[in-house]
Formats: structure tokens, C-alpha cells, sequence
């Protein structure tokens, strides 16, 4: 019986970076989880190996139909994550219904669940970043949709046969996030600030609003850390370290030949509903035995930008 790892949202962000990094440590017998739409998304899949791709509007109706695989793992990201969208029913059917479904039926095989989470339950960061109930206070349904789940999830770790594994992802940068439009990262809009307009616009304040921000890279790591560790928990994924809207500006409009960085007004609809502070705390990670040094700010961005400028950020 072949052994498959499954992959939901796997065309997306962090799925197809994650399913880079399976290939990379020799994994090809992949199935994929995603909507495509009629956008770009499917060319984060062009560098890709995997044996099938199921739309995740069907998925769940074929699931028994996998038995004849030995699934290996199952690693859930796909969500919708547009933190603007205030379809309060859609965030509980997609991203919280469907997770539920999921990790009844990897309990039910026995199936180690890697999911993601998302540090936005943590909201204003008043409590602090540490994976308990007591700094979590989401600002938007999106983080709402996501403390939830944490919440529905924690009932069973550690009482069931498979590990459920639950990545708090901070700021995530780094190739293949094209279609994310509106929500890609600040890298990628910069960037493309930089290319047709030759500025760089940052919100009033940004200067001193703090972030741990992440390379994807690292974030694919941490997912195959835990795949061969098969630890339940909660586990923050972020580097500990802060900086603000304003490094990164700075950074990159030096790398581009010191581009001009012009302050624009904070947006009214992010008012109340917009983290400028967070940081991960990392004690979690460590105990469990993940010592991954992560990538720099300054590397990361060096990368992300060699990639964008040679392929429009997509990995060949």
C-alpha cells in the first residue's frame, strides 16, 4: 500500500512551499487540496511534484475513497485568510466546519493533523503571545475562525491516538504568494510599489508598529519538524524577534538604490481591527525540540527579491 501525504491548500502560499520542501526530502506521492479559481494560482504548482489534485469542494465527499493509501500525514493549510472579508457564515463553513470535518476523520484513522493557525487570535497582544487561552482575544473573523478551531482542537490533543498539531504562523514573507492580491506580504507590495510607481508608501505610524515577520522557507521547516516529531500541541511559529513596517521599507529601498519612502494615511476599515504589535514566543517550539535558527530579515528579503525579479516570484 502506497504511503500519500495530503496537502490541503496545497496551491496556495505556505502549501506550495510546504509540498517544496516534501519534494526536496524525497516526498512525490502528494495529494493536493485547493480551489484554483480563474487566477494565478496554479503556477505555485508548475515546480511542484505530486501524484493527484483534489478541488476542495469535493474532497471530503472522497475521502474514504483514500483508504486504499496509507496516508502518512495530513497537513492542513488551506483557509480563507482575507482578514477583511466579513462573511461571518463562509468563515465557519470553511475554515471551521471543514477543519473539524478533517480532524474527526485523521482521529478516526489514526492520522497525524498538521494545522495551521494563525497568531491573529492573539489580537492586540495586550496578554502577550503564548499558546493559551488567556492571550487570545481576535480582532476580525478571520482570527475568530481560527481560535476557535485552536479551541475545538485542544479537546482531543493528547487524548487520541494521532497527533494533532496545531502552527501559530506570525508574518509570513516569501515566493508564490502572487494571488493573495490584497493580503499578500508588504515585501511583495513594496515591490511592486518600487517597480511601477518608484516609491515605496507606508501607513502613518508604520514606523512604529512591530512584527515578527517570517520567510516562508523557515515555516516549511517547522511543518517537517513536526511531521517527524508527531508532537500534539499548539506551537507559535515565528522568529522572537520584532521590526517594523519601516525596516522593511528601508531595506528594500536601499537594495533598490534608495528609493523614496512616502507615508500615506492609516486605512479607516483596518481601525480597531489591525495587530501593531506582535512577537512570538518561542518557548513552546524549543521544548518540544525545534532549534531551527531562522532566516534574517535582511536575507530573507534578499532572497524573496532575487526570485521575484527572476521569475516574478515563482520558483522554477
Amino acid at each position: 500500500m502506497a504511503k500519500i501525504i495530503i496537502v490541503t491548500g496545497g496551491a496556495g502560499f505556505i502549501g506550495s512551499n510546504i509540498v517544496r520542501e516534501l519534494n526536496k526530502l524525497g516526498h512525490k506521492n502528494i495529494i493536493l487540496v485547493d480551489s484554483l479559481g480563474s487566477g494565478v494560482k496554479f503556477k505555485n504548482l508548475n515546480s511542484l511534484f505530486f501524484t493527484d489534485i483534489i478541488d476542495k469542494s469535493d474532497f471530503l465527499s472522497k475521502l474514504d475513497s483514500l483508504t486504499k493509501h496509507k496516508i502518512e500525514s495530513i497537513i492542513h493549510q488551506g483557509a480563507c485568510s482575507d482578514t477583511m472579508n466579513t462573511d461571518g457564515g463562509y468563515f465557519l463553513r470553511n475554515n471551521f466546519e471543514y477543519s473539524k470535518t478533517l480532524l474527526q476523520y485523521s482521529i478516526l484513522k489514526k492520522i497525524p493533523f498538521i494545522y495551521a493557525s494563525s497568531a491573529s487570535v492573539y489580537g492586540n497582544g495586550n496578554s502577550g503571545f503564548i499558546e493559551n487561552r488567556e492571550s487570545e482575544y481576535p480582532l476580525n473573523l478571520y482570527a475568530f475562525s481560527k481560535y476557535i478551531f485552536d479551541e475545538y482542537a485542544r479537546q482531543f490533543m493528547g487524548k487520541v491516538a494521532s497527533p494533532i498539531t496545531g502552527l501559530r504562523y506570525f508574518n509570513v514573507y516569501g515566493p508564490q504568494e502572487n494571488h493573495k492580491g490584497r493580503m499578500a506580504s508588504v515585501v511583495f507590495h513594496f515591490y511592486n510599489q518600487i517597480r511601477n510607481e518608484k516609491t515605496i508608501k507606508i501607513f502613518k505610524g508604520s514606523d512604529k508598529y512591530y512584527r515578527d515577520f517570517i520567510f516562508v522557507k523557515d515555516i516549511s521547516n517547522i511543518v517537517t519538524f513536526f511531521m517527524k516529531k508527531q508532537k500534539s500541541g499548539i506551537f507559535n511559529c515565528g522568529t522572537g524577534e520584532v521590526r517594523s513596517f519601516r525596516d522593511i521599507a528601508e531595506i528594500m529601498s536601499k537594495l533598490f538604490g534608495n528609493v523614496a519612502v512616502k507615508t500615506v494615511p492609516f486605512p479607516e476599515a483596518l481601525v480597531g481591527k489591525y495587530q501593531t504589535f506582535t512577537k512570538a514566543n518561542l518557548n513552546n517550539l524549543r521544548k518540544a525540540g525545534c532549534k531551527y535558527v531562522f532566516t534574517s530579515l535582511e536575507t530573507g528579503i534578499k532572497e524573496y527579491l532575487t526570485i521575484l525579479n527572476q521569475s516574478g516570484g515563482y520558483y522554477l
